[in-house]
This record gives structure tokens, C-alpha cells and sequence, in this order.
């Protein structure tokens, strides 16, 4: 749907918002796998397939300077290594993650407890457009919703489902990015967190999510270790220029697979009913790790392949096929 909205000048200004229904092929197939995923999402900007290498950065809203800093550095030593960033657009940790992901030249996905056109905290509109284009504001709330705080919470399952991790840098003991750190662990996702000084109350919950199991994260090279294996071999290199590391691929295509997409169609001609690895449908296909990673996935949610052991795939015959 085209719109437009009004500027704090008063400015009529030009607004575009897409709504996805769950059924559509940009819809975030890892979301899509929850059950109680929305049946539509809002967006501004862009999804891609290289979304898929997603982790959340999230934490307390009023942070302190050190959880400031490690927000921010850690996001942007993530998106230079090809990792999009999401968070909520609040303040404090949130908008650092964001600054963070996009003064690293990388990938950024705000998730807004709002309308997509609706920018909260305000501060943050000059944030929200740039994080638009350079990646996308989404939001399951349509446009002209204003901020609730009982949407806060509903969203948070969202940026758990869109994400392979939750890293939390500072949350106290009430905070909202302990629970979607809960929701993480629901969905199956990694839980992880940066630890802080033991005298801040704003690192009660942190190291309470350590204790109870969450990998402690020190720099980026923590996060991708713990991050499952398929998608660790999507990572850039450190220190790399671009392109996915993988025998001279490039990097990933920003285009969509869908069903009917042919790379779903190269993938499923490679891989039949003997047992195959990542690597061998990639050394088959031809295509990038990162592109064949998120082709499996989709395939695995559409019923098409399964993964079993030794992390090997084999195709699903397909019901009322010859």
C-alpha cells in the first residue's frame, strides 16, 4: 500500500509500506516456522535473502556508556562480517545496535511496537530513515498504530523469530529484552550475553541469563561460534572485503527465493533421496553457502527436504506426485 504521512513541520511527506501476508515468499521464512507468527507483517525499506543471517542486539533502554559502546561495537563487527542486525528502535541499547550495523556499512532491521509509520521514541526518525534504506522498519501493527506499552512485549516475539540469536548487552532485572530472550529459548534460538560490571544493576539480568546458560559474549567471534553450524560457513571472513567465503562464490544474492524461485528448483535436482551435506549440494550447485543455506531452510518449512543426522538433507516425496 502507498500512503503518506505527516512531518513534524507539518509537511505531507511520501511514505511507502508493503503488507506481507505470511503466505508470501518475502515474508521471513525463520518466522514464519513459529506457530504464532503474525498473519502480516508491515515493512519500509527492504527484506532479502541475506536476512536470514540475522542475529538480535537488544538491551536496557537506559544503558550505561560502557553498554553503549559494546552495543554498538559489537553490531558493527557483525555486519562487516555479513550479519544483519535487528533490534526494537528504543533507546538505549537498541538505537546503538542500529548505529552500530549501519556505520559499519552493514545490514539493520528495526522491529517497531508501532505502526511502521508511526516513529518511537521521535528522537529516533532521522535513525528509522536510514535504517530504511539500508534495511527495512517492520512491524505485525498496521500503519497509524500508535506506540502501546502492551505492543512492546508482543513484538519482542517477533525479533526473536526473525533471528538465528538474541544477544542482550544490559538488562535489569524488569527488562523487556529478557523477555525476548525468553522467547528465543521458546523458539529454539541462541541465547546469549555480554556481561557487565557485577556492581550495575542494569547487568542483574544479563549475568542471570549466563548463569542460567546464555553464552557469554565478549566480541563478535563469540557470537558466530555459537550460532548453528550451516550458517557459521555463511559468515564473512574477518577483516573480509565481501563475498561469502566459500570456494569463490559470491556473496548473497539481495533477492528473495520463493517456491517457485529456480534456485529452489537447482537445489531440489541435487539433493534426492540419498543422504547429501551442505557442502555437496553447494559443490553440485554451484551456488553461494549463504544462498544454499537459506534454500534449505525454506525447503525444510515448505515440507520439501529434512535434515537428519550428521547434518545431512535428503528430499520429501511429495504428496499426490507421481
Amino acid at each position: 500500500m502507498d500512503g503518506r504521512i505527516r512531518s513534524e513541520t507539518g509537511h505531507s511527506e511520501p511514505l511507502a509500506v508493503r503488507r506481507l501476508a505470511r503466505q508470501d515468499t518475502e515474508y521471513p521464512a525463520q518466522l514464519r516456522e513459529d506457530a504464532d507468527a503474525p498473519e502480516a507483517l508491515y515493512v519500509r525499506g527492504a527484506l532479502t535473502n541475506e536476512d536470514a543471517l540475522a542475529v538480535a542486539v537488544v538491551g536496557a533502554r537506559a544503558a550505561t556508556p560502557y553498554g553503549l559502546r559494546m552495543a554498538e561495537e559489537l553490531a558493527g563487527e557483525l555486519a562487516t562480517r555479513g550479519v544483519t542486525v535487528l533490534s526494537g528502535l528504543a533507546r538505549g541499547i537498541d538505537g546503538a545496535a542500529h548505529r552500530g550495523a549501519l556505520r559499519a556499512g552493514g545490514r539493520t532491521i528495526a522491529v517497531l511496537g508501532s505502526g511502521v509509520d508511526v516513529i518511537y521514541p521521535p528522537e529516533h526518525r532521522r535513525l528509522a530513515t536510514e535504517i530504511q534504506e539500508r534495511g527495512a522498519l517492520v512491524s505485525q501493527f498496521p500503519p497509524g498504530t500508535p506506540p502501546r506499552p502492551y505492543h512492546f512485549p508482543v513484538r519482542n516475539r517477533v525479533i526473536a523469530g526473525m533471528t538465528l540469536g538474541v544477544v542482550v548487552v544490559e538488562a535489569g532485572g524488569q527488562s523487556g529484552a529478557l523477555i525476548t530472550a525468553r522467547l528465543a529459548a521458546e523458539l529454539g534460538r541462541e541465547v546469549m550475553g555480554v556481561p557487565g560490571r557485577v556492581t550495575s544493576a542494569e547487568s542483574r539480568g544479563v549475568h542471570a541469563l549466563i548463569k542460567d546458560g546464555a553464552a557469554l559474549v565478549e566480541s563478535a567471534e563469540d557470537v558466530i561460534a555459537a550460532l548453528p553450524a550451516r550458517w557459521r560457513e555463511c559468515v564473512k571472513p574477518s577483516g573480509g572485503s565481501g563475498g561469502v567465503p566459500r570456494r569463490g562464490h559470491g556473496a548473497i544474492p539481495p533477492t528473495v527465493t520463493g517456491a517457485g524461485d529456480e534456485n529452489h528448483v537447482v537445489v531440489l535436482s541435487v539433493v534426492g533421496e540419498e543422504p547429501m551435506t551442505m557442502d555437496e549440494v553447494i559443490d553440485r550447485t554451484g551456488l553461494a553457502s549463504g544462498r544454499v543455506a537459506a534454500v534449505l531452510l525454506e525447503l525444510e518449512l515448505a515440507g520439501r527436504v529434512r535434515q537428519i543426522e550428521g547434518k545431512r538433507f535428503v528430499q520429501l516425496e511429495r504428496r499426490g506426485e507421481g
